[in-house]
């Protein structure tokens, strides 16, 4: 038996066995009350029975193999049991308890002896809260929780059990599939749950509350799995140490910390990200009733303007498009509404149609015949007992019927969450229409919904992010003259320089045309122009030899190079070694403000052409690039290329490479190229 057959049984068992005292007995309670149709086992050699039902003294007193176990006991005895359970071919376990590696070295090494009696059998935990299975009746849950058996749904896995128990008790009309917290994650981990699930048709997409990955490489081979079998991924990150941090002496590694990186991986393997536990659960209420969106297009329609005005203000923040109305659908509209509407998308129809079905119908259905990606009615529904609900039930039918007859995509939506009732929410999902409830977290959902359909139509060949290896503590700086004649060789430009010390200086610019740069060349000395080892715009050999007079106290070698005139703009391109995600890319605005202004964005290796000119497109400084206000562009395609073969450099030193820092890289009009004016690289000792 392996993992996933292990873990296969653990979560759809047709027996149970239960190891503790009161989470044990809670677990029988929860299986009972959800409606487990299978056998429960109580193992406890102090007690008769538990919930009535008879207690065991020890696993080789079962009646049969368990196929699933829930394991409440000090972590000792949890060892011993799961080596048992191992050793009879049981299917999986929970392992509820504490004290664990959450707790120390003590506590790691108990860990390890843990997972190593499991041998081959799956285990979720330990510290952890265990799982509810809602499409199976199994729940494995010492706990209460609020959810409520289903069809399908969603999956949601978490790091943290309280979280779980949280999102359970939602108002929301979710449908929850699974819910499991992995605690621990001794055994198992985030890319073993996915594999799990995404074989089950009746999961409609999965939710990851991540506070960290362990295994990068993996986690990503499992999202790209989801991603081909087109089961949405939605992730709500907490937590934003610094993961495998070493000493920065670059740039690039103060811009590319924990948070960005995550960033990173979730755009490259298509995984919506949410901050707040709201936008996470409405993202995967949409995901779950209307699937992914093939485009950002959006329709509104309300009887107010101020929600209208209220839509378009944030449609814009997010990105979304608000396309125009036709003039077929303008007209129609006119004639429906009458010439005291303004026909415009966002469309606030007025009130003159409350109440009026058939009106309404043909409204909805005209303006959803123009194909948007997702059309929205406003509706914020009554408290219940205030007033009749019956206008509101006649636009939410108007709007049902007017998808059931177009085929289109909507929702429903209520600017306050509190304002979209229960049974309503049930109606508008059994129709397939989402009940959304907040006027932001809708947007957010709409374009999460977008993000993951995109990310499902490209291609999947290259995301997979390659395991590299953590290095050393024991690395060393290398001067700027050494580095740029390393990443020479691989294809990226560098000036046109010699190095001399002070008293040859006027023997070496024979060849190099002023005016010139003179830096100092030191490994000690990052950062040259924080600590005045730069001077630029030199005209002539009298002020070469001044310039290096006043810089004599920090170095006795020198670079010269010619300086570059016709520069577009400045970018940084840069290398980071992290201990989870390998080597890491940055590119963003270069120079001496490149942590003022901080425009950088975040890529994991490979790289390809078209998600580097995707990272530019997302710079401040790709409109200076692009041409701003009448300049001339920048060489788009020699940057490119000259990232490429970054990436090349990276590939070939991964066994040292620590950091790297291009900065600035220099780039000059169409056509004339890169030029990489200063560098820096730390490698591991060889």
């Amino acid at each position: 038996m392996n993992k996933k057959e292990s873990l296969n049984r653990l979560f759809r068992p047709k027996s149970i066995a239960v190891f503790g005292g009161d989470a044990a007995a809670e677990v029988i309670r929860q299986c009972d009350k959800i409606g487990f149709d299978g056998e429960i086992w109580p193992v406890n050699p102090k007690r008769k029975s538990l919930e009535g039902r008879q207690c065991y003294a020890a696993v080789n007193q079962l009646p049969d193999v368990p196929d699933a176990s829930f394991i409440a006991t000090s972590p000792a005895v949890s060892i011993d049991v799961l080596r048992q359970l191992q050793a009879g071919g049981a299917g999986g376990a929970v392992c509820y308890a504490s004290g664990f590696a959450e707790t120390g070295e003590a506590g790691a090494k108990l860990q390890q002896k843990l997972t190593n009696a499991a041998g081959d059998m799956a285990f979720v935990g330990p510290n952890c809260h265990g799982f509810i299975n809602y499409l199976d009746r199994v729940a494995l849950w010492p706990d209460e929780h609020g959810g409520t058996v289903v069809e399908k749904g969603v999956a949601i896995i978490l790091q943290s059990g309280n979280v779980g128990i949280s999102i359970s008790m939602h108002e929301r009309s979710l449908p929850i599939s699974h819910l499991i917290t992995v605690g621990n994650m001794a055994d198992l981990g985030m890319h073993d749950y996915i594999d799990a699930l995404i074989g089950d048709d009746r999961v409609t997409a999965i939710g990851l509350h991540i506070e960290g990955l362990d295994d990068i490489e993996n986690f990503s081979v499992a999202a790209i799995r989801a991603l081909r079998k087109k089961i949405p991924l939605v992730a709500m990150k907490t937590g934003t140490s610094a993961l495998g941090a070493v000493t920065a002496m670059s740039h690039t590694s103060s811009l590319a910390g924990a948070d960005e990186m995550y960033t990173a991986l979730f755009e490259r393997l298509g995984i919506a990200r949410t901050e707040t536990i709201v936008e996470f659960v409405e993202t995967l209420k949409f995901l779950s009733v209307n699937g992914p969106l093939h485009g950002c297009s959006i329709a509104s329609m309300s009887c107010s303007g101020g929600e209208a005005s209220m839509i378009a203000d944030q449609a814009e923040k997010l990105d979304l498009k608000m396309v125009a109305f036709s003039d077929h659908t303008k007209n129609k509209l006119v004639k429906l509404l009458g010439e005291r509407v303004q026909i415009a998308n966002p469309l606030d129809y007025h009130t003159y149609i409350w109440g009026d079905y058939a009106t309404m119908l043909q409204c909805f259905k005209t303006v959803l015949e123009e194909t948007f990606d997702c059309s929205i009615l406003v509706l914020d529904y009554p408290r219940e007992g205030v007033c009749s609900m019956a206008a509101w039930e006649i636009a939410e039918k108007a709007l049902v019927d007017a998808v059931s007859a177009t085929g289109q995509r909507a929702v429903v939506m209520s600017t306050m969450s509190e304002n979209l009732p229960a049974m309503a929410r049930e109606r508008l999902i059994d129709a397939g229409v989402s009940p959304m409830q907040g006027l932001r977290e809708c947007l957010q959902s709409i374009r999460a919904a977008a993000f993951i359909g995109d990310a499902q139509a490209r291609d999947t060949q290259n995301l997979a992010v390659p395991h590299i290896p953590t290095m050393p503590a024991e690395s060393s700086l290398l001067d700027e003259v050494h580095s740029k004649s390393l990443i020479a060789e691989f294809g990226i430009p560098v000036p046109n320089g010699v190095t001399c010390i002070t008293r040859i200086a006027d023997d070496v610019t024979d060849d190099i045309h002023y005016p010139v740069c003179l830096k100092i060349v030191s490994k000690k000395i990052a950062h040259k122009s924080d600590g005045g080892g730069v001077v630029l715009n030199i005209v002539d050999r009298n002020a070469l030899h001044s310039a290096m007079m006043s810089m004599q106290y920090l170095t006795g070698t020198f670079l010269i190079e010619e300086m570059i005139t016709d520069v577009i703009a400045e970018v940084i391109v840069g290398v980071k070694r992290d201990a989870q995600f390998g080597l890491v890319v940055v590119i963003g605005s270069g120079g001496i403000l490149v942590e003022l202004i901080r425009d950088s964005v975040t890529l994991l290796l490979p790289l390809t052409e078209q998600s580097i000119s995707v990272a530019l497109d997302k710079l401040r400084v790709s409109k200076l690039i692009n041409g701003f206000r009448g300049r001339p562009a920048g060489d788009r395609a020699a940057t490119i290329e000259a990232i490429l073969n970054v990436q090349k450099f990276a590939l070939n030193h991964q066994e040292r490479l620590l950091e790297l820092d291009i900065n600035p890289l220099l780039i000059r009009p169409a056509g004339k190229g890169v030029i990489a004016v200063d560098a820096l690289l730390r490698m591991a000792a060889a």
